[in-house]
C-alpha cells in the first residue's frame, strides 16, 4: 500500500456494533439518566448540579472526540453523561421555564429533525457505520443529545399529561421500540430510519420503567427511590460495558482495520 494517503479528516468508526447488548445497555443508560437527574436535583442545589454535570459532560465528550477508536467504557460514559444532562435540560425547561411537555416535545423533535436534515445535506448519510469524520461525529453526538431531551419530554408527556402513568407508558414505548425492527425484518423498512426511530424510543422506554420503580406510590410507582434505582442501574451498566469490552464487540470492520494499518505504516516512515 505504498504511496497511499489517508485524508486527515478520516478516522476509525467510533461507535459500537449494534447488537442485543447494545440495545440493553442503551435502555439502561436512559433509565439511569432519568433517575440520577431526579436524585441530584432533589438532593442538591440545581444550578450547582447542572454546572458540574455540564463540566463533566464537556470533559468526557472531549476525551471521546480525542480518542482514535471506539473505547467501550469511554463511549458509554459519554452516553451516561448525555443521558443525565439531557434529562436535566428537559426538566429545567418544564419546571423552571414553565414550558408544557407538549411544546418541549415538539421543540426537541424539530431540533432533532434539523440535525438530521443538515447531517444528510452535508454528508449524504446518516449511517452510524460511517461515523468516520469529525463532522459526522459532531452530528452524531448532537443527534444523541437531542434524542435524550426529546425522549425525556415525550415520556413525561405520556405519563403525566396523557395520564397513562409510568408503567403503561413503558408498555407503550416497548411496543413502539419493537415496531421498527419488525418493519425492517419483514417490510424492508430503511435500516437507518429503523435504527434512529428505535434509538429515540429507547429514551422514554427506559425512563418510564425507571420512574415506575423510583416514584412514590402516590405517583403510581413502586417507591424504591431514584437513588437506589440509579445505583442498581449503574451496576448493571458497568457489568454490560465490561462484557462488551471483554468480548471485543467493537466497530472495527475490515476496512477500518486496513485504514489503521495504513496510518501505522505511514507514521513509521
Amino acid at each position: 500500500m505504498k504511496g497511499t494517503t489517508i485524508p486527515s479528516s478520516t478516522m476509525l468508526n467510533k461507535v459500537p456494533e449494534i447488537t442485543a447488548a447494545f440495545w440493553v445497555t442503551k435502555v439502561l443508560t436512559t433509565g439511569m439518566g432519568e433517575t440520577t437527574s431526579d436524585y441530584l436535583f432533589l438532593t442538591y442545589n440545581r444550578p450547582i448540579v447542572l454546572g458540574i454535570t455540564t463540566l463533566i459532560l464537556v470533559g468526557v465528550l472531549s476525551a471521546q472526540f480525542r480518542a482514535r477508536r471506539y473505547i467501550p467504557w469511554l463511549y458509554w460514559l459519554a452516553i451516561v453523561m448525555v443521558a443525565v444532562f439531557g434529562t436535566m435540560v428537559a426538566d429545567i425547561i418544564h419546571v423552571l421555564a414553565g414550558v408544557p411537555y407538549l411544546i418541549s416535545t415538539c421543540v426537541f423533535l424539530v431540533a432533532l429533525a434539523v440535525i438530521f436534515i443538515t447531517w444528510w445535506a452535508t454528508q449524504r448519510t446518516l449511517s452510524i457505520h460511517k461515523i468516520n469524520t469529525r463532522a459526522r461525529e459532531w452530528f452524531y453526538w448532537g443527534a444523541v443529545l437531542a434524542t435524550f431531551a426529546l425522549g425525556t419530554a415525550a415520556g413525561d408527556l405520556t405519563a403525566k399529561v396523557l395520564n397513562l402513568g409510568y408503567l403503561d407508558s413503558g408498555y407503550l414505548f416497548a411496543v413502539l421500540f419493537v415496531l421498527p425492527g419488525l418493519a425492517f425484518r419483514f417490510l424492508r423498512l430503511n435500516a437507518v430510519f429503523a435504527f434512529w426511530f428505535a434509538y429515540v424510543i429507547t429514551r422514554p422506554l427506559g425512563a418510564s420503567f425507571a420512574d415506575w420503580f423510583a416514584m412514590s406510590h402516590a405517583k403510581g410507582g413502586l417507591d424504591v427511590g431514584p437513588g437506589p434505582v440509579s445505583a442498581i442501574l449503574s451496576v448493571a451498566i458497568v457489568a454490560l460495558v465490561v462484557y462488551l469490552s471483554v468480548s471485543r464487540r467493537t466497530t472495527f470492520s475490515t476496512s477500518d482495520a486496513g485504514l489503521e494499518r495504513v496510518r501505522s505504516r505511514a507514521s513509521n516512515r
